[in-house]
């Protein structure tokens, strides 16, 4: 199974050990992880040490490393160069993408999006109608951005009329930021993966975001992440926690519903990866994006 490994106490030092991440203090052993099972590391510790052996081992398994501030997003993310072994044509297929196809793309990564946000507010016992409806009016590109009338709508009865979304601000934010983060990981690490760049985005165009792909395809999934901040919330307090950071982490665990089957997050995000991939090369749209799970699984993340 795919695992985060998430270093929150100061001064630890990470290695490869035959095939583990160890993970030492001082002279002794804290634990250690087959590597082969690793799907991202976080860092928020200061005084990390690491190895370059391990980094390279990281890289050769696509495995991010991701260094994090003390609002717990992301800083800096080390990916592999090469993830594909037909990356150049992946990469120029990509690169050579007509607006259509990308503008289609768009589109129904922001239906699939609302579809998770309908389920998490329905899921929450919140009207989420106003939100499904929305989806009808997405059009190529999302050019009238219904993505931003659905936010406007879902934030406020997901978190409550109060909540401002701030990656600058502490409690319900800084929740939201590790979840994102672990997102955000695992998304990289499917878009390397699949052999394509993962700054070339589809609707994300910031100059300075080096991830702007990972951004664009983990935007199904952030309603998962709501749904498990927001019952932490009611049941811990807005507390950026051991407890609360394991409980995020093993999002990428979770079962979705996709292709027929029941796939969980770390493989839907490689299989959405994947047939994007394929759509640039063969300039067919068909992307693999999960349907939501059931009322029951998004109202128990996080409890």
């Amino acid at each position: 199974m795919d695992q985060i490994v998430d270093i929150s106490t100061d001064g630890r030092h990470l290695s490869r050990d035959r095939g583990f991440l160890k993970v030492s203090e001082g002279a002794q052993e804290i634990g250690r992880i087959p590597l082969d099972q690793i799907a991202g590391v976080i860092v928020h510790a200061h005084g990390t040490t690491w190895s370059t052996s391990l980094l390279t081992e990281l890289a050769d398994r696509g495995a991010p490393v991701v260094l994090c501030g003390a609002n717990h997003a992301p800083r800096s993310v080390l990916l592999p160069l090469e993830g594909h072994h037909a990356q150049g044509a992946r990469l120029r297929s990509q690169w050579q993408a007509k607006a259509p196809l990308i503008k289609q793309a768009w589109k129904q990564v922001v239906i699939c999006k609302i579809a998770m946000q309908a389920a998490a507010l329905d899921a929450m016992g919140e009207p989420y109608a106003p939100v499904a409806m929305l989806m009808r009016k997405v059009t190529s590109g999302d050019s009238t951005n219904v993505e931003a009338q659905a936010a406007r709508y879902y934030w406020p009865r997901m978190m409550g009329e109060e909540f401002r979304r701030d990656r600058a601000a502490p409690d319900l934010n800084a929740l939201l930021n590790y979840g994102y983060t672990v997102l955000r990981a695992a998304t990289a690490r499917a878009v390397v993966a699949a052999g394509l760049h993962p700054t070339i985005g589809l609707h994300h165009s910031n100059r300075g975001n080096a991830f702007a792909l990972a951004d664009d395809l983990m935007e199904p999934f952030r309603p998962l992440v709501d749904c498990c901040v927001r019952r932490l919330s009611e049941r811990n307090g807005p507390k950026v926690d051991t407890e609360a950071k394991t409980t995020l982490a093993r999002l990428i665990a979770l079962d979705l519903p996709l292709g027929g089957g029941m796939t969980p997050v770390s493989v839907a995000l490689g299989k959405l990866a994947v047939s994007l991939g394929q759509s640039f090369e063969t300039r067919r749209l068909n992307l693999a994006l999960p349907s939501p799970p059931d009322a029951l699984t998004l109202a128990g993340l996080g409890s």
